[in-house]
């Protein structure tokens, strides 16, 4: 959420009174080193905050890493924020920086600092006092260089009465606190923002200039935004996307209506009012187990409408299968499943005895299961078989590798380096098929007016790459080709991300990238890229699967790669419609999104002796280069049809 103009080119002036207010009071912090509390609604923008006193503080020139504490598990807290050594615990094949070594000379944001465990503050209190930290599986402390910015939506002093937060870290944090208005306290921002969000939409989905009636700009102004900035960015990035013509009615904000009683909001269609009317009705008259009554009501008239059809009655109701079944055995209506991996009977009143089974797909939005999930093909072959299927949406490949591994779900894609990280660790997963070369579909890139000219010129510089991901053995490739080495660059292990923020572009050199965001680097200009996979890497994609899953649910794997060759021919005969699918989910332009699918060949086959050789190849080089702890054997996890 863009808040400033001030060095960020690409963001709006903000003009109301309390952000001028609060924007000079972040002038006079930034160029301190006081460690800085950002307190504010959900959606007010503490992140872009953040990176604004980054920007201009004298550590601009440094990394800005962000981390949510909330997200945080309680077992892996630690090592993340502070690193652990090789064999501190089940898994550390190696030894890794945690975010504060990570951010070294730059600028650390703990966000959602009220989610971390009290543990978990103790340990923190110690950091910012002492200024060292101490890795798990270490007992030698090291210094660390870095600014601390913390940012919570909590109310910490009452955090602190419920003692759920330390007050001693509380006063720790307190050295400089800057509370930011909620966008309801800054409605001359509102047009502007609104104005800006509408730009960036509207070039980032390729479709042409929107711009807002006065209708519309009034209805903005006298919402009450409880999402704030992002409420309203959603409400824009919606219009944006569902609006056919070139201005955008009131109608098509789709904003709640705000009461006169003051009670909460409802959407303003007059069904969704006479929903809301009878809701409250009941709940003045009958409130004794009105949800429960009112989802069981709910899933029975869909059913009844849909002649019993779960899969058509899930769609009406905008739930998945999956989530309609749960609620069918949480009303009695069916029995709930036995957590067991076979067969098993299901009575129902809609049904004779059936016979569920269920698939979990991990996916990424862009490529030929994003296609598939898009057009729920799968679901429709697989309902006569009662077999649900659940879809996990995951930002790489390294993560999702993560989930399979933990029997979080049983089948996904991912490219050529994840499943050797994943079968080095013990993984029980097996290769399934895979997909033709994409070589040109990974690159190295750098700001379009950076001097890097060629990747000799990166000794030094910073590099940000996701781990054990496809990019992370192209940035090998091109070190050794240059003859350098991982010592002579300073990698930055970083999630993958674009659009690129103006602090981005002072925290990193370059950024190892891969489509769809690599073509719409490319596509818009900001970046340029200096080396792609091409000549240096196969960049395969695999679908793989929990071992056990594919054993004893063989059938549901011959139907999904069926069912994944017949979305290549889809993708092969209708790539525009493919990418107007992708285009909504990923926030991108049809442009680009067609770009990268004319770079890969969509070809979904089984497994051969000359694709296994060549991860064999890759797994020899990590394990020489000490990246994985021991050597594999990639046929040893191939899948064998019964």
């Amino acid at each position: 959420m863009p808040l400033f103009n001030s060095d960020f080119t690409d963001s709006p002036r903000l003009i109301d009174p309390a952000s001028l207010a609060f924007q000079s009071l972040l002038d006079r912090l930034a160029p301190t080193d006081a460690t800085v509390l950002i307190v504010g609604e959900t959606g007010t923008g503490k992140e872009v905050v953040a990176r604004y006193l980054h920007h201009h503080s004298s550590r601009r020139h440094g990394p800005f890493l962000a981390v949510n504490c909330g997200a945080l598990t309680e077992s892996l807290a630690e090592a993340e924020l502070f690193g652990h050594e090789k064999g501190a615990f089940t898994g550390a094949i190696q030894a890794h920086p945690g975010w504060f070594e990570a951010a070294k000379g730059g600028t650390l944001l703990l966000d959602e600092i009220g989610e971390l465990s009290l543990p978990m503050q103790v340990k923190l209190l110690r950091v910012l006092q002492e200024r060292e930290i101490t890795r798990v599986g270490s007992r030698k402390a090291v210094k660390v260089d870095v600014r601390v910015i913390a940012a919570t939506h909590v109310d910490l002093a009452q955090a602190i009465r419920e003692k759920r937060f330390r007050e001693d870290l509380f006063y720790r944090l307190n050295i400089a606190i800057v509370p930011l208005p909620p966008l309801r306290q800054r409605q001359q921002d509102i047009p502007v923002l609104a104005h800006h969000f509408l730009a960036v939409y509207a070039k980032r989905l390729g479709r042409p200039a929107r711009r807002l009636a006065a209708d519309a700009l009034n209805a903005l102004l006298e919402y009450s935004w409880p999402g704030n900035i992002r409420e309203l960015e959603n409400t824009l990035h919606n219009a944006v996307l569902l609006s056919r013509e070139d201005v955008i009615h009131a109608e098509q904000l789709r904003l709640a209506v705000l009461p006169d009683n003051g009670s909460s909001p409802s959407f303003g269609t007059p069904a969704e009012t006479a929903i809301d009317a009878f809701v409250r009705h009941q709940l003045l008259q009958a409130p004794q187990q009105l949800y429960d009554r009112m989802i069981s009501s709910l899933i029975r008239v869909a059913l009844d409408e849909c002649d019993n059809n779960q899969t058509q009655a899930a769609s009406l109701l905008g739930i998945s299968r999956h989530t309609l079944r749960t609620q069918l055995a949480h009303q009695g209506m069916i029995k709930g499943r036995r957590k067991m991996e076979g067969h098993h009977a299901i009575s129902s009143p809609y049904s004779s005895v059936l016979t569920e089974r269920e698939l979990r797909i991990g996916y990424q939005k862009f490529g030929t299961l994003g296609v598939l999930k898009a057009r729920q093909t799968l679901e429709a072959a697989f309902e006569e078989q009662n077999i649900s299927v659940i879809w996990s949406e995951f930002p790489a490949g390294p993560q999702l590798l993560f989930a399979l591994q933990n029997n979080e779900i049983d089948f996904g894609t991912t490219g050529e380096v994840p499943p050797l990280f994943a079968q080095a660790s013990g993984a029980d997963m097996v290769y399934i098929a895979w997909e033709p070369p994409a070589p040109q579909s990974v690159g190295i890139a750098v700001p379009a007016n950076s001097d890097i000219q060629s990747v000799a010129d990166l000794r030094g510089k910073r590099i940000s790459v996701n781990k054990a991901s496809n990019v992370h053995w192209l940035l090998l490739q091109l070190l050794d080709e240059a003859g350098m080495d991982a010592e002579d660059v300073k990698i930055v292990f970083t999630p993958p991300k674009y659009p690129l923020t103006s602090s981005d572009y002072h925290a990193m050199d370059a950024w190892m990238l891969w489509d769809p965001l690599l073509s719409e680097a490319e596509l818009d200009g900001t970046l340029r890229i200096i080396a792609s996979g091409e000549g240096r890497v196969k960049n395969h994609q695999f679908y793989l699967a929990r071992k056990d899953y594919a054993v004893k649910q063989s059938d549901i794997m011959m139907q999904l790669v069926s069912a994944l060759q017949n979305s290549n021919q889809y993708i092969l005969h209708h790539e525009q419609e493919a990418a107007d699918m992708l285009a909504g989910e990923l926030g991108l332009s049809k442009i680009s999104l067609q770009h990268a699918l004319k770079r890969r060949q969509h070809r979904t086959s089984a497994m051969t002796p000359a694709v296994v050789a060549e991860q064999q190849r890759i797994a020899d080089r990590f394990y020489a280069l000490g990246l994985i702890s021991r050597p594999i054997r990639v046929r040893d996890a191939v899948w064998q049809k019964e």
